[in-house]
């Protein structure tokens, strides 16, 4: 049996329903098939039951550390239920996860969903329970997974957990081995062991979080250390302890832990689809080339969104792939031209405390790119002295700004600090409109706030520019003129 549509969209998570958005202004023709479970991967096991559990985490933590130093007596005797946590972690997760799944339900209602796993079986058409599925455009957003290396799964099985399954936990072992301090691992590791759990995290990396910049990153280590034992610059290897138990080693170090939470990052969910009877070609990691302002493979009918693309595998970038790519098959579908979209500045935040957050062009590649005479400038804060961050109690941190030389205009940021999740929002923003470092000198800020800690860098990013960046006057009053 054979079903004919104008597109037809592989998975119906974050970035499958936003393309779904745009497909269906254009066509009621269209298909979409999944495999399940229904619901995103950001509301399931990721951006939200994560901050859920950093939120009880960080409540339980500052009650313990801070509320003392303010008079506020008695917390020493609070303590936190991990079971009674993940129970409420679930309970958030599922109300947030049955929205997403309420629209692919509807769209099943309504025959444009399919439940299953699809594969290619032609240049044009998938095969999907036995059916096929024939369409002019394609969107691929089958989402990612985990990676575990299969011979620790296979070797230490439900001792080996990840996001997918950590929220499912009912309660959580003594200690804990986090494999991977990037975003996830970090994030993770810090909420766990806030709760009471032996943690400790190990990365082959000499950073965390993905920062590029030493000045940043060296603060960040150091105040993470103080909270949990961290790992640097040696792949773990893993062994059974004989007590049931698993032995992590990396490097010179060596602990015993009851499980391991692997936070390797994660792989896209293509290798099932069969690309080679599509005729598309992939590399070494499995992935098919694409133009990331169209998001089409090639000059193919097919386009690839979200986690598949393994681009930027966060939230708002898989909507923007979704949209991209949702636009442009429906045109594609429709005979039409397609469209190229400028991307957005990139912005990563981590939850963890303090947060960190990268901004537009990382140090490592503007020093790496800039030459000598297009050079940049770097302001600093270092935010242990910051008077609002002095008042919440969360003084830790280093934030740098990167500025060209040639005239001051913002180029990118690496933080460690308080509030990071809001600074790294103003300094996108200011990037995407192309404003210098005096623009930026020239807006109000308040006090007393942690936005003054970005004027503090902001000064010394200023002084540190020739004369022909500069303004005329005072840089932080906007000059009206003769």
């Amino acid at each position: 049996m054979t079903r004919k549509v104008e597109v037809c969209i592989l998975g119906a998570g974050s970035a499958g329903l936003y393309a779904t958005g745009q497909v269906a202004r254009r066509t009621k023709d269209f298909l979409i098939i999944d495999p399940g479970p229904l619901g995103t991967t950001c509301a399931r096991v990721g951006c939200m039951p994560s901050k859920v559990l950093i939120q009880a985490a960080d409540d339980i933590y500052r009650a313990r550390h801070a509320f003392g130093r303010e008079g506020i007596h008695g917390a020493e005797h609070l303590h936190a239920s991990i079971p009674e946590v993940l129970a409420y972690v679930r309970k958030m997760r599922d109300d947030f996860a049955s929205g997403p799944a309420r629209k692919a339900e509807q769209l099943e209602k309504h025959g444009h969903l399919i439940r299953g796993a699809a594969k290619f079986v032609a240049a044009n058409a998938v095969e999907v329970n036995g059916e096929r599925i024939e369409a002019k455009a394609f969107v691929i957003a089958t989402g990612s997974r985990p990676v575990v290396p299969a011979a620790w799964r296979e070797k230490f099985g439900e001792k080996i957990i990840t996001t997918d399954t950590l929220f499912e936990q009912e309660d959580l072992p003594e200690s804990v081995a986090v494999l991977g301090m990037g975003v996830i691992g970090l994030e993770m590791g810090q909420a766990i062991s806030r709760l009471g759990v032996d943690i400790v995290g190990v990365d082959m990396a000499d950073t965390v979080a993905g920062l590029t910049d030493d000045g940043v990153s060296y603060p960040a280590i150091a105040a993470f250390r103080e909270e949990f034992p961290i790992w640097l610059g040696a792949p773990a290897e893993l062994e059974e302890a004989g007590d049931g138990r698993i032995r992590v080693k990396a490097g010179d170090n060596e602990k015993v832990v009851d499980k391991v939470l692997v936070a390797l990052g994660r792989r896209p969910n293509l290798d099932g689809l069969n690309l080679s009877a599509a005729g598309i070609e992939v590399d070494e990691h499995g992935i098919p080339a694409f133009d990331t302002a169209t998001q089409r493979i090639g000059e193919s009918h097919i386009f690839i969104a979200g986690d598949a693309d393994g681009y930027r595998q966060i939230l708002h970038e898989a909507a923007d792939d979704g949209r991209i790519a949702g636009f442009n098959a429906a045109a594609l579908a429709k005979g039409e031209d397609i469209r190229w979209f400028k991307r957005k500045v990139p912005l990563a935040i981590v939850f963890s405390d303090p947060n960190i957050a990268m901004v537009g062009e990382t140090f490592q590649h503007l020093d790496a790119t800039l030459v000598e005479d297009e050079g940049f400038v770097v302001g600093e804060r270092d935010f242990s002295s910051q008077a609002r961050a002095r008042v919440m109690q969360e003084n830790k941190g280093v934030l740098h700004i990167y500025a060209r030389m040639e005239d001051g205009r913002i180029l990118g940021a690496e933080m460690c600090i308080p509030r990071a999740e809001h600074i790294a929002h103003e300094l996108a923003w200011a990037i995407d409109r192309g404003l210098t470092v005096a623009d930026m000198l020239a807006m109000p800020f308040y006090h007393p706030v942690v936005e003054e800690g970005l004027q503090n860098a902001l000064h010394d990013a200023y002084s540190q520019l020739p004369d022909s960046a500069k303004v005329r006057g005072i840089p932080d009053v906007p000059f009206a003129g003769d």
